[in-house]
């Protein structure tokens, strides 16, 4: 069985942190996001080989991966001509597939049981299956109905608080058979939600719901973004370097230097190669990247630093984000929600 990740987006919510790093490949802590992905498709021995479909940077993210052998996964990499859509990149992907498919869109971080989904497509001999999640707030999606026995009915686009007729959303994962791909064109962007699924309702074919009501987020927003890691860290969604870590939960790595006077204040992350001086203080949900140093009486507090970054003496970042090698001056002052992008450079007293 093949799985197919969509991950060709450009990733433009998360602008300017993307423009350099595809959005399958930004970090969550130490690790590409991408990873995390793969780790839930082995979870599936029936998988044995995953497909990358990819556009946007492809060269950036095969650099990384390989052949996926140091994973013990086969991956494969399918770059688009142009951009297809959703739909056209399944297609184009999975031409030569001929048994059921895994689908998986490129910015979801979920703990689903994968082979369950499975099963239930396999046990209705369904010809797409969808899994959707409940949200708190439906108005801000598009809404998936479906029938007391699963079956998918309508697709409501964002709909007004006075059209709610259910909380259950597209989470972007799918297991779709090959020969119903035939309908959707060849090198045209075509969607899957508003084009290829309401053809399968059209024509009455069993499409079907798995209802999943764990852990999932779209980390493609800043403020998404920022909530994977301090979920991660709460422990709401269970993986390293978190796993199994005992209240404050705090994860320094062992070649990172925090000096004498030096304040760390848990759950937080410090990678490899970190220097905390004296007197600086590394707030709660504070992410420290590799090489990074944080000089005297500076103060992190809850934000994200990816690797290489300065933080110069009394300056503060707070709730922000930081790309890579970002250098900010003395006194520097970046606050609530802020993101700079790779090799930004504040001077002294900015504030931002």
């Amino acid at each position: 069985m093949k799985a197919i990740l969509l991950a060709g987006g450009q990733g433009t919510r998360l602008r300017p942190l993307t423009i350099h790093t595809p959005k399958p490949i930004v970090p969550i802590f130490n690790r590409p996001f991408l990873h995390y992905q793969l780790d839930l498709l082995k979870q599936v021995p029936e998988i044995d080989e995953v497909i990358l479909s990819l556009s946007y940077q492809p060269r950036r993210i095969e650099e990384i991966f390989g052949d996926g052998s140091a994973l013990n996964i086969k991956i494969r990499y399918v770059v688009e001509p142009v951009p297809l859509g959703t739909a056209g990149a399944v297609k184009y992907a999975g031409a030569d597939l001929i048994e059921p498919i895994v689908v998986f869109n490129g910015d979801v971080l979920t703990q689903i049981d994968l082979a369950a989904v499975i099963r239930l497509h396999r046990a209705r001999n369904a010809r797409a299956t969808i899994v959707l999640t409940p949200v708190e707030n439906p108005t801000a999606y598009g809404l998936v109905e479906t029938d007391p026995e699963g079956n998918v009915r309508r697709f409501v686009e964002k709909p007004r608080a006075d059209q709610v007729t259910t909380n259950h959303i597209n989470a972007g994962i799918y297991v779709l058979e090959p020969d119903t791909f035939g309908r959707i064109p060849s090198d045209v962007p075509w969607s899957i939600e508003r084009s290829y699924f309401p053809s399968l309702i059209e024509r009455n074919e069993t499409f079907i719901a798995y209802i999943y009501d764990g852990y999932w987020i779209d980390i493609g927003t800043p403020e998404k973004y920022t909530r994977v890691h301090r979920d991660i860290m709460d422990g709401r969604y269970v993986t390293a370097p978190f796993l199994d870590l005992p209240a404050p939960r705090t994860s320094v790595a062992a070649d990172a230097r925090i000096e004498d006077g030096a304040t760390v204040e848990g759950p937080c992350f410090i990678d490899q190669g970190v220097l905390i001086k004296a007197g600086a203080r590394i707030g709660r949900y504070s992410v420290i990247g590799r090489q990074t140093r944080v000089d005297e009486d500076a103060s992190i507090d809850g934000a994200i630093l990816w690797p290489n970054c300065r933080v110069s003496r009394e300056a503060s970042v707070r709730d922000a984000i930081l790309g890579r090698n970002c250098h900010l001056g003395r006194n520097v002052s970046v606050d609530g929600g802020a993101v700079l992008g790779d090799e930004t450079t504040l001077t002294d007293y900015t504030r931002a």
